[in-house]
């Protein structure tokens, strides 16, 4: 996974939109959207297993862990040796740039998915910096950010496409 390659696409995109892919934000929000992008701009790897992979083909034929919060995190964190990246949840000491973290603004359900383009030692919410999608940021701190609960997803690598 190249970290680099990931933050890069997060810093160049934050305030815009690929035309490479659709966006989301009038249904519905771009944030995993986005997330997805830098993702694979870091790994290059997409998964087409139908329902269950992580793949954008155009904005009708795209896996549901390409944009939703709880599908992606799912994708991420498999069991399974399959095609594209992985993960794993962590702690905030943990993160490092091209990383995840996902917010939960009220209920039960985690609706944002930010990428950690910078983070401070030792790690900390007004260190820990983000970019992302649907209130479009970069470099934004996550301690500005009011949430009932918060996961942080660290990405392990990629599995190649078979």
């Amino acid at each position: 996974y190249n970290r680099a390659a990931a933050v890069d696409y997060a810093h160049r995109w934050a305030f815009g939109r690929n035309p490479k892919f659709y966006d989301y934000e009038e249904i519905g929000g771009d944030c995993t959207n986005f997330a997805s992008q830098c993702l694979y701009a870091g790994g290059g790897v997409m998964n087409f297993t139908p329902t269950f992979g992580w793949y954008y083909i155009d904005p009708n034929n795209k896996a549901p862990a390409w944009t939703g919060v709880e599908y992606f995190r799912n994708f991420l964190i498999r069991k399974e040796t399959s095609p594209g990246p992985f993960g794993e949840e962590v702690d905030l000491g943990r993160l490092e740039p091209g990383d995840f973290i996902q917010l939960n603004f009220k209920g039960d359900i985690f609706s944002h998915t930010p990428i950690v383009v910078k983070i401070g030692s030792p790690a900390k919410p007004e260190n820990t910096l983000l970019a992302a999608h649907s209130y479009d940021a970069d470099y934004r701190p996550l301690s500005t950010y009011i949430y009932q609960d918060i996961r942080y997803l660290h990405i392990l690598g990629a599995y190649p496409s078979d």
